[in-house]
């Protein structure tokens, strides 16, 4: 669960505020996240060629204004994606109310983000007379921040934040993110929110650097159910008003310092989004050594994460290793299985293929934690990977039977 955040984890410079404005029945479902001066920006969207007015407009508005962002609107209760009527308009909308209540900025300074139904009309009206009201009410204070964190729930259990905090030029800086997503979650983004920010000075080609880095090994190393949705975005905005000095270059101490929070935050809210999946019992983490390359590490270990055999294994605590091999078999990646040794839970349960002596009753006791660990070394070369998923349970499917109705 969500450590209690504090006035001295919200990073200077920003506001916050969220509202229940008739999307969904009566939860909060509209919030922003502002920079109260001009931002370095960064995102990382969706890789589903179906894709939301939202994901098109956000990176319309990065690009157009060279990636100088004031501030992100998100809607939850409606993907506004695949409608009858072009959601386009509606997005862009949405940006404009924001930018002109914020004082006639350009609309291109406000990044847009919906999650909900696909398929469902947006009431777009219902947003733009919340706008007004909810610009108002925006607060510097870490409950307005964990309003946004609720705002932006669909299927979630709980909300899900995360801070670090690193030493710059003697200066503190602090980093604030918060996320949404438990269910159609696959590596490279799905159905999953993140925003981000920081007061730390940065360029937005920094950044953007910086964000894909901690994505690759954080948000796009885990996976619930191999389904990548069409909304998909994290966000990060630096606004520099910590007062430390300009993070300048790659592979200097002020960078490694920054980029370490914000690996820690996003790593924070990736493995949250696992543990939260839908109808999850446990959080299953699988690392492959020994393979060809770290790519084909990568194949073999997002093969194993996706398998229904391996994750109803998991559900029950069974520790049925051949599931885990035969999976690694249908990877694509060639390695000789007859080498290959296997541990769950610490457990050793396969030497060179076959099964290894172990106590059955001792590894199932063992799974039934929350947290289980995956190993797997192939033995064929030095490559590496590792990613995070959660088990399969009846409760998933019962989430995903009746979730329009």
């Amino acid at each position: 669960m969500n450590a209690p955040l504090s006035a001295s984890d919200v990073p200077h410079g920003f506001t916050f505020a969220a509202t229940h404005c008739g999307l969904k029945r009566s939860r909060l479902d509209l919030g922003i996240l502002i920079s109260e001066t001009p931002a370095a920006a960064a995102a990382v969207f969706t890789t589903n060629q179906v894709v939301a007015p939202s994901v098109v407009a956000s990176r319309t508005h990065l690009r157009k204004s060279r990636n100088r962002i004031r501030g992100v609107i998100v809607n939850s209760g409606n993907a506004n994606c695949c409608t009858r009527v072009d959601g386009y308009p509606a997005s862009v909308a949405m940006a404009s109310k924001v930018a002109a209540e914020l004082g006639d900025l350009d609309p291109t300074q406000i990044l847009v983000c919906s999650t909900g139904v696909i398929g469902a009309p947006l009431h777009i009206e219902k947003i733009l007379e919340a706008v007004p009201q909810l610009v108002r009410d925006r607060k510097v204070e870490a409950g307005a921040f964990e309003e946004l964190a609720r705002a932006i729930m669909t299927t979630d259990t709980h909300p899900k934040w995360a801070a670090a905090k690193c030493r710059i030029d003697g200066k503190q800086v602090r980093v604030l993110g918060c996320a949404k997503g438990s269910g159609m979650i696959e590596p490279n983004l799905a159905t999953m929110l993140a925003f981000i920010a920081t007061d730390a000075a940065i360029s937005p080609a920094l950044l953007s650097r910086a964000l894909k880095a901690a994505a690759g090994t954080t948000f796009n190393s885990i996976t619930v159910d191999g389904d990548t949705s069409t909304n998909d975005t994290v966000a990060v905005l630096a606004n520099g008003q910590s007062g430390a000095r300009t993070i300048s270059k790659v592979g200097g101490a002020d960078y490694k310092s920054f980029f370490a929070a914000l690996e820690r935050v996003c790593q924070s809210l990736a493995l949250a989004i696992v543990e939260d999946g839908e109808g999850a019992q446990r959080v299953i983490e699988i690392e492959v050594r020994g393979a060809s390359s770290d790519r084909a590490a990568d194949r073999i270990a997002r093969r194993i994460a996706n398998s229904p055999l391996v994750k109803t294994a998991f559900a029950g605590a069974d520790p049925n290793w051949g599931r885990i091999l035969a999976a690694a078999g249908r990877s694509g990646v060639l390695f000789d299985w007859q080498r290959t040794d296997i541990w769950i839970a610490g457990v050793a349960v396969c030497r060179h293929g076959r099964e290894h002596s172990f106590d059955e009753a001792a590894a199932h006791k063992k799974m039934l934690a929350k947290y289980v660990p995956i190993r797997l070394n192939l033995h064929s070369g030095k490559g590496s990977a590792r990613i995070w998923t959660c088990d399969f349970t009846v409760e998933y499917v019962h989430i995903n039977s009746s979730y329009r109705t």
